[in-house]
């Protein structure tokens, strides 16, 4: 099954949508969902993406998988722009380890969940 059509890659997908929109047109704020959701989706979200791109890209097609260091490396990357040089760079970015931890848990889901081998 290629990532775009997991259960598990379109369930955070579908709930990021949803948040957005509430947020963006209907002005309904859950503090800790306002706070918190879009951080916890997005590693499924981006990794899921990036892999399949990579899987119609890549010889391997179907069974590439990331390994557990390029997820690490990718949490570390997006935790450095999004907590460490967008709020210094900007007043509408804040630093908030609490997000580190959601995108952590988030790749955690990722891998377990999206990160899987189809075989050809």
């Amino acid at each position: 099954m290629s990532v775009i059509k997991n259960p598990f890659f379109l369930l955070p997908c579908l709930l990021f949508w949803i948040n957005q929109y509430f947020e963006k047109t209907q002005g309904t704020f859950i503090p800790i969902v306002h706070s918190y959701l879009d951080d916890l989706l997005a590693m499924p979200v981006i990794l899921g993406i990036t892999l399949q791109i990579y899987r119609w890209l890549h010889p391997l097609k179907q069974t590439l998988v990331f390994t557990k260091l390029q997820i690490a490396v990718a949490v570390a990357y997006i935790s450095l722009i999004f907590e460490i040089l967008l709020p210094i760079w900007s007043d509408v970015y804040v630093r908030d380890i609490w997000d580190v931890f959601c995108y952590v848990l988030g790749a955690i889901y990722f891998y377990h969940l999206i990160n899987k081998k189809n075989p050809r």
